[in-house]
């Protein structure tokens, strides 16, 4: 440990100096009162080294044929896209879009024309194989940040 005043490093005391108290060493304690003798910390024992862990990430992606799906079960309902759109309260411009595959609809949208057509647009995909490692090497520091490229 290092004094506070002059950045010696050996034995240190709590002293109070001009009303504030500091670590400070023999020297400097002599420029105020000493509060007692500190302790010098323990040596830190190694962390035990843990498995990394595997981790699976879920997500929900709309499936690739998406537009001929609406639009095969539109015309089975015998719906126009205008009374389509009417009825799940979306824009009839968004449904010839969707079906022309021009648009991929937003998870809402999708999820809004799932519930009303009866059919399939979404499926959940899990990305497997990820490894996190869980060893603590220390506090973060900015390189561990930067990405250094060569």
């Amino acid at each position: 440990m290092y004094c506070d005043m002059c950045g010696s490093d050996g034995e240190l005391f709590k002293c109070r100096i001009e009303n504030t108290e500091l670590n400070v060493c023999n020297i400097c304690s002599q420029y105020g009162e000493v509060i007692h003798k500190i302790k010098a910390p323990e040596p830190e024992t190694p962390k035990p080294v843990s498995k990394p862990l595997k981790r699976s990430e879920v997500i929900q992606i709309i499936i690739p044929n998406y537009f001929k799906i609406v639009k095969n079960k539109r015309e089975f309902m015998g719906l126009k896209q205008k009374e389509l759109a009417k009825k799940i309260a979306e824009k009839e411009s968004v449904i010839h879009n969707i079906e022309s595959g021009h648009m991929e609809p937003n998870m809402d949208l999708a999820r809004k024309l799932e519930k009303f057509l009866n059919v399939r647009l979404v499926e959940q995909y899990e990305e497997k194989g990820k490894v996190i490692a869980t060893e603590d090497t220390g506090p973060l520091t900015i390189g561990d940040l930067i990405k250094i490229k060569k």
